[in-house]
């Protein structure tokens, strides 16, 4: 068996090391404001539990060194079994900061609850009670990301633009795996999966462009299911559509099944104009001629009919 290269394990061990100091760098330091809180929550859960980590540390240093087998001064007592003081303190202490951590985290966990629409565009901004959630549905594909934009009209595939400070409403699905979908700047991870429909409410607060991924193992083309997310301005999100519009081409029924052919490391498209109602027909798993929407087919087991629609007269049945 041969022994791997020294300068390529040295190379491969960098690449991770800068991969993961990135990462950690983004969630603390995002450019928006969900994925700020969340990173906030992670520093207060972490400097709770350093109140107790800390102290057992340095208590156990202070006594390995002051009971070493050299000490002749510390006080040896074998028979010595309980302290009241003591108890109450390693009880106590712990019990608290548990009960601290479960309640930020439930307050949290409501607060940031991907599906809650936002209520502030930043820490120091709240949000209009007239804005309007720019809407993005997302479609999760064998490997790649279909993103449409129901209220301009357009699609675009492994590219994501939305304008800065104004809310942003994904609902999220997939064709045939469950993935997830994650941009690190904008808020935490969020499944896809087939037939299903999830939604994740976020803003970005910087102009940038900032990385998205699949994270979520779903075969083997997922490392290259990226795609640049473009924190914008009104104009430049404007013109960023208008650019979608003047060189895309249509999506209809027949470009979408292509399209969701297996492929990996597709470069970005844009589509000028996507077929009514294609998204929905995603959602329940009804694109192609003749396969039944699972709305359709659910609303029929609620009714307790579960026999298959009645076929055209002049259907042939086999």
């Amino acid at each position: 068996m041969k022994k791997p290269r020294g300068p390529a394990w040295l190379a491969a061990a960098a690449a991770a090391a800068g991969l993961a100091g990135c990462s950690k760098t983004v969630v603390l330091n995002p450019a928006g404001d969900v994925a700020a809180q969340q990173g906030n929550l992670v520093i207060t859960a972490t400097l709770l539990m350093l109140i107790i980590i800390v102290p057992v540390i340095l208590l156990t240093l202070l006594f390995a060194w002051k009971y070493r087998q050299g000490n002749r001064d510390a006080k040896y007592d074998p028979d010595w079994h309980h302290s009241t003081v003591l108890e109450l303190v390693i009880w106590t202490v712990p019990l608290m900061i548990i009960i601290a951590l479960g309640a930020l985290t439930w307050i949290a966990t409501h607060k940031l609850d991907p599906y809650r629409p936002l209520d502030r565009i930043d820490a120091q901004r709240a949000l209009a009670a007239d804005a309007k959630p720019l809407e993005v549905q997302v479609v999760a594909m064998d490997w790649k990301w279909l993103f449409f934009y129901p209220e301009q009209g357009i699609a675009t595939v492994n590219e994501l633009a939305a304008p800065v400070d104004r809310p942003i409403r994904f609902k999220l699905t997939a064709t045939s795996t469950m993935n997830a979908f994650y941009v690190p700047d904008l808020a935490g991870m969020i499944y896809a999966m087939p037939g299903m429909q999830t939604e994740l409410n976020a803003v970005i607060n910087k102009a940038g462009v900032f990385p998205g991924l699949a994270s979520h193992y779903s075969g083997k083309g997922f490392s290259g299911m990226t795609f640049k997310f473009h924190g914008l301005s009104d104009a430049e999100f404007a013109q960023w559509i208008a650019k979608a519009k003047a060189e895309g081409k249509p999506l209809d029924k027949a470009s979408y099944l292509a399209l969701a052919q297996p492929s990996e490391r597709d470069p970005v498209q844009r589509f000028s104009s996507v077929a009514n109602g294609l998204y929905q027909k995603v959602l329940n798993r009804c694109v192609e001629d003749g396969q039944p929407c699972m709305h359709e087919t659910m609303a029929m087991d609620a009714r307790g009919n579960t026999a298959a629609p009645k076929a055209p007269e002049h259907a042939h049945h086999q």
